[in-house]
């Protein structure tokens, strides 16, 4: 068959890898000029099944009228007149509950799981470094309250297939010494043996490169205006570069699949969250001052991860539509916590400040299967899970495209669980 992937990201560029090695002829249609330029660029790096869990969650409603009105906030709403997002929030509010928290997370970890195993498979017929780290993620707690709090939702995850190893804020320093350095406090942590990190774009390009070399056709700097539909099914995309024919089509652009799909009158329920990130060149990499472990740092929502001699800081959610333009201090509160955990990192004078937008969902799964047309396929609305959710997302897109059962249960990954 030929199948038309839209979206050259992460979540794109392993789908088409897929398809290609089913045998199918693939031209992928980008808007920008390479691939892995927008959510994929510089993203936490985390490969971080055991940690997927939504954002929406009993406790969030009480956090989110605390922070509303601070310009430090982990979650920023840009108050506007904009209905899709209150649509989008009302939505989320309602996944707030704790029933529906541990049903969505059944079905993120569902996901994230199966990702993992696949992301095994697919890196063992790869060859090429993309600065993977297999040290597994440590989350840390500042104090008593969070760190309980902490251990009660661990120990529920595990019974979920997760695994979360309780650890005292000396056991933290001995796997991770750089630790010893903070110049906050830290009570303790949980460690996530199996999860992993790595570049996101790197491994984005060098895929991309295997699967040019299988035959796959990319199609950059091409604007997708629509789809053209005869009614049941996609028979073409239009582009600034002319009409794309083929035989199936994957929706695999992020926050911009929405508005695709918006026109054919299917609503994804898709909002961006922006997030932003810090790189940072390392002073001294072979020095203990440099962490080798991938962190995340549960009261300021942030993730941290070595890509070889750069450190990189990540995290934070601003809702304000699709601007991806870098606010200053929101960015500089990034650098701020990072060089505050770890005081000798580097030069803040070399930091370079990056924002994308993770395509949010209001119920945190991503949208995964059919759409309204039988030969529209679904790959988006992965939020902050998209590097975590690539390899199994892209198996399962395959699979569906010649008609076979996914190795995992689909309910309540499709678009009409919104309906």
């Amino acid at each position: 068959m030929k199948i038309i992937v839209l979206g050259a990201g992460i979540i794109g560029v392993t789908t088409a890898y897929e398809l290609s090695r089913d045998g199918h002829e693939v031209i992928v249609v980008e808007q920008r000029e390479d691939v892995g330029l927008e959510t994929s660029f510089a993203n936490g790096g985390q490969l971080a099944a055991n940690h997927a869990e939504p954002w929406a969650a009993p406790g969030t409603i009480s956090k989110a009228l605390r922070w509303l009105g601070q310009k430090e906030a982990p979650l920023l709403y840009r108050l506007r007149l904009d209905p899709a997002l209150w649509a989008w929030t009302l939505e989320f509010l309602g996944h707030c509950s704790e029933p529906r928290f541990w049903q969505n997370v059944a079905r993120i970890l569902r996901v994230a799981l199966y990702s993992r195993d696949r992301f095994k498979v697919l890196r063992n017929d790869l060859e090429f470094d993309f600065d993977l780290q297999q040290r597994g993620i440590l989350n840390i707690f500042r104090d008593d309250t969070e760190y309980e709090q902490a251990l009660i939702r661990a120990q529920a995850m595990t019974e979920l297939g997760c695994e979360r190893k309780a650890m005292d804020a000396k056991s933290c320093i001995r796997l991770e010494p750089a630790l010893a350095h903070s110049t906050q406090p830290l009570f303790g942590g949980t460690w996530s043996p199996h999860d992993e990190s790595g570049n996101c774009f790197v491994f984005t390009q060098k895929l991309a490169a295997k699967t040019r070399d299988a035959g796959v056709c990319y199609q950059f700097n091409t604007q997708i205006l629509g789809l053209e539909s005869d009614g049941t099914q996609i028979t073409a995309v239009r582009t600034n570069k002319g009409v794309f024919k083929g035989d199936q089509f994957v929706l695999a652009m992020g926050c911009n699949s929405q508005k695709i799909a918006k026109a054919l009158g299917l609503k994804l329920h898709i909002y961006p969250a922006k997030g932003y990130s810090v790189s940072l060149p390392i002073t001294h990499p072979n020095s203990d001052e440099a962490p080798q472990v991938s962190l995340t740092d549960d009261r300021y929502k942030l993730v941290f991860s070595r890509f070889g001699d750069t450190f990189r800081a990540a995290g934070t959610a601003e809702f304000s539509g699709y601007n991806t333009d870098v606010i200053a201090h929101r960015a500089q509160l990034i650098l701020d916590t990072t060089l505050n955990l770890f005081p000798n990192l580097g030069d803040p004078k070399q930091a370079v400040f990056w924002a994308g937008l993770r395509p949010a969902t209001p119920d945190g799964a991503p949208l995964l299967g059919r759409g309204q047309h039988e030969n529209l396929l679904l790959n988006t609305g992965h939020g902050t899970l998209g590097w975590t959710m690539a390899a199994g997302s892209a198996r399962i897109i395959a699979d569906l495209a010649q008609n076979k059962q996914p190795e995992i249960d689909m309910d309540g990954l499709g678009p009409e669980r919104f309906r």
